[in-house]
């Protein structure tokens, strides 16, 4: 099976957080690949794999870098493919520079930016699972499903609390 979505990383330490994206699409049944790749040490690398991600068939890119991470937009600047930013905080600054130089793109080049670190990850993966069902009914019926188990999650943590809250008290 092809990967439809590509994660990119700046560094192998970002898998910890990163492999959150990965369990998202796995849920979904949405082959995806990773790779190591920095904007700065390896910039033609980074050129060469955002080139031909949509020949191979990926239709979505995630990215996460830390520090002032420009990874998601030099992605974006050789990319016509939806590409996902997860600033990840890796630096002094917990993550606030990396939020910083990923949402703030100039124009002409869009990033769709996450939250920082691990819960930006997991919904990175999810968008990418909903950007794929506007084309595949597939696809669709599963993420419609996954928001199904979550909401079903929900309803019955709030009626267990209720029975707690209804059981007399002392």
């Amino acid at each position: 099976m092809s990967p439809r979505v590509l994660i990119l990383m700046g560094s192998d330490s970002d898998w910890e957080v990163m492999s959150e994206v990965r369990k998202a699409l796995d849920e979904l049944g949405i082959a995806s690949e990773a790779h190591v790749s920095s904007a700065h040490r390896t910039p033609e690398r980074t050129a060469g794999l955002a080139r031909e991600a949509a020949g191979r068939g990926v239709e979505v890119i995630v990215c996460g870098a830390g520090a002032a991470a420009h990874l998601a937009g030099v992605v974006a600047a050789e990319s016509e493919l939806p590409v996902l930013g997860v600033p990840l905080a890796s630096s002094d600054l917990q993550g606030l520079d990396a939020l910083l130089a990923t949402v703030q793109m100039p124009a002409g080049v869009p990033v769709g930016t996450l939250a920082i670190g691990k819960a930006g990850a997991r919904n990175a993966g999810l968008l990418a699972a909903r950007i794929i069902a506007r084309g595949d009914a597939e696809v669709a019926a599963r993420v419609r499903a996954q928001r199904a188990r979550m909401t079903a999650e929900v309803e019955a943590k709030d009626a267990a609390l209720q029975a707690r809250l209804a059981a007399p008290q002392g």
